[in-house]
């Protein structure tokens, strides 16, 4: 039989845990607040300093993005200044001057008389139709469909773009007993077209050119 001494058990190497990694159980997070724990003075100061900066940057950028900021001059056009013939009460009039101006190279003037080219958005057409129904004849799924018309032209009449359609369509199911969340579900839809066709509008401006 083997006979040890508790002095002899002791001298037996011990598994070394770092108190960070019990509290957190990940050897990843030991290491880093290992290695942080070893800064001192101005080390500590400038690693705590840069971690700053580097959040205040990444919350900047992402405020940005919710809020829908675009650099200007992402779409680029062949003419220089720009009126938009659309009326005032029409929701995407409102919606499109503000993508204008956020990313087209074009300047908006308040007048044809001084725009290189007018911009006309000659019909908005919203249409919702039933596009199937269940065994028991109700409703199962509706289509809504956004169909845009738009030219570009100058104020002597010549198109620099002819008469363009932009045709958004979504559909979704409907169910008569969750009729308020299906109608919030149909105004985002609308909300997601007219953003899809102002879009549109703006990339296909740039295959606007002056007539020969």
């Amino acid at each position: 039989m083997w006979l040890f001494s508790a002095r002899s058990l002791t001298s037996f190497p011990r598994k070394r845990f770092c108190r960070h990694s019990r509290a957190s159980g990940n050897p990843v997070t030991c290491a880093i607040k290992t290695l942080g724990s070893r800064f001192r003075g101005d080390d500590e100061c400038a690693l705590r300093s840069a971690v700053a900066r580097l959040g205040v940057g990444l919350v900047l950028s992402g405020a940005l993005v919710a809020c829908g900021f675009h650099l200007r001059g992402e779409a680029h056009y062949t003419f220089d200044t720009l009126f938009l013939n659309s009326p005032a009460a029409q929701p995407l009039t409102t919606d499109l001057k503000r993508s204008l101006e956020g990313i087209g190279t074009a300047q908006l003037v308040p007048s044809p008389e001084t725009a290189q080219v007018i911009l006309d958005i000659t019909s908005v057409e919203n249409n919702k139709q039933i596009l199937s129904l269940s065994g028991g004849g109700k409703v199962r799924e509706f289509l809504l469909t956004k169909r845009v018309l738009f030219r570009v032209r100058d104020s002597a009449g010549n198109d620099w773009l002819p008469t363009s359609e932009v045709l958004v369509r979504r559909s979704y199911t409907y169910n008569d007993t969750e009729a308020l969340a299906r109608e919030a579900q149909e105004q985002r839809l609308w909300r997601e077209m007219q953003d899809d066709a102002v879009a549109q509008i703006v990339r296909r401006l740039q295959q606007a050119k002056k007539p020969a």
